[in-house]
């Protein structure tokens, strides 16, 4: 059963994962179709087509690497200067330039002449923009939707101040079990009982556990009224805190003295308020956006823990193999159903946090890359007019052929080094 529910887990996550990628091109899709612009494919994944069938003027299906997807607009650059001035174009001048030239026959191919208006370079540039970002903002929707899911839906674990059991000792540290020499647990001596809700802790209200709990521990050997509600009525308790040894929080090689009652609270599932998801989601943005800055620093030493068999960082960058291997570790654990949807929903979450931030990088053939040239055509047409200028050209992104040729293969390696560190030295959520 253990096997069934890790494979289980592992599916689970790789049908999120292609949900997240569809709507990520919806995201793309929607605006550019509604802007004018003609789309010939919609395609979830890479390589071979599996299956497609066509709607109108769009292409839709699925290829067989499912590692990402896209839309391929018309006119997504200017047609090539041979393509502009009517003359067929020709590769030469060496590897980038052949690349150049191959990017812009492939762009011409998608233009239905010169005078064509219906191509992504010719909007104007607020739209692109809103084209490009529509992908990311899609993941980062998707996101606030499942963190909304888990924590306003399902809800927290949360320590209640309802009485689950009582201890039957005061052991003699926090972590020590009682000895037949043990005395019994003030708690249960002063006759609180399970099913008890706790109301207040020496005259202060509590709402949570852990404000009942912060009480007693600072009064070990004072007598405190504990009041709780039992069948409806409240009835005040006089408790004395045992005193017992535990770890100093300032210093986990020293011990303190603290209070000790014997009390084992009920855990639930707390909804949290409605807004917890989306403040979930920019909390999240900004902690993958801080792995992200330094992402071929974090490759690296994941690289030479993979060489020197090093434990990794829990926190590091993942591939969708080590994704998948916490999915399915999170689906095999044993624990409550509940416990394991809500763990991979917010595993999901986070991967589209991740995409979406990921995305924003402002280098070609990311989502980013393709805003900047955006903008930057867009400031050069406002120069061009706040000086009386002649209107520039459009912005010929195709020139960057080489930077993204580059970008393409770090992005490769990376990912090759993380995939094989998640093989043969994986984040485990099992120690």
């Amino acid at each position: 059963m253990t096997a069934i529910a890790f494979v289980i887990g592992v599916v689970v996550l790789v049908v999120g994962l292609a949900v997240s990628i569809a709507l990520h091109e919806l995201g793309h899709l929607l605006p550019a179709k509604r802007f004018g612009v003609r789309v010939g494919q919609y395609m979830i994944g890479f390589g071979p087509t599996l299956w497609s069938r066509r709607k109108g003027e769009t292409e839709y299906g699925f290829k067989a690497i499912p590692l990402g997807g896209y839309i391929s607009m018309a006119g997504m650059y200017p047609p090539s200067p041979s393509e502009a001035a009517g003359k067929p174009g020709r590769a030469g001048g060496g590897f980038f330039a052949t690349m150049v030239q191959d990017a812009r026959t492939a762009n011409d191919e998608t233009l239905h002449g010169r005078d064509d208006d219906r191509v992504f370079y010719k909007l104007p540039v607020w739209k692109r923009v809103v084209v490009m970002l529509g992908g990311p903002v899609m993941n980062l929707l998707l996101a606030v939707v499942l963190f909304t899911i888990v924590f306003s839906g399902i809800g927290v674990q949360t320590a209640t101040t309802t009485v689950a059991s009582l201890s039957d000792c005061v052991p003699a540290a926090v972590s020590a079990e009682c000895t037949a020499g043990d005395p019994p647990a003030p708690a249960e001596a002063a006759g609180i009982q399970p099913g008890d809700v706790i109301v207040s802790v020496d005259g202060t209200p509590v709402s949570t556990f852990a404000e009942a709990s912060a009480i007693i521990r600072k009064s070990p050997g004072q007598s405190i009224p504990i009041v709780v509600e039992r069948d409806g009525a409240e009835q005040t308790i006089t408790v004395t805190p045992a005193t017992i040894q535990a770890t100093s929080p300032s210093d986990e090689s020293a011990t303190t003295e603290v209070g000790f009652v014997g009390i084992s609270p009920k855990v639930e599932y707390v909804r949290q308020p409605i807004w917890t998801g989306a403040q979930t989601a920019v909390e999240n943005v900004g902690q993958v956006a801080s792995i992200i800055w330094q992402l071929p620093v974090k490759v690296y030493q994941t690289a030479v823990d993979l060489v020197t068999g090093q434990e990794r960082d829990p926190n590091g960058p993942l591939s969708v193999v080590g994704a998948g291997i916490i999915a399915g570790e999170v689906a095999a654990v044993d624990a409550p159903i509940v416990n394991r949807v809500s763990a991979i929903l917010g595993l999901l979450a986070s991967l589209n946090i991740a995409l979406f931030v990921f995305n924003l990088i402002p280098l070609l053939p990311l989502d980013g890359g393709h805003v900047v040239v955006a903008l930057w055509d867009g400031l050069k047409r406002a120069w061009a007019k706040l000086f009386k200028l002649p209107a520039p050209k459009p912005v010929d992104a195709t020139k960057l052929v080489p930077v993204t040729f580059v970008v393409v293969i770090a992005l490769v390696v990376m990912g090759a080094v993380l995939i094989l560190a998640d093989i043969f030295n994986p984040v485990s959520i099992i120690r």
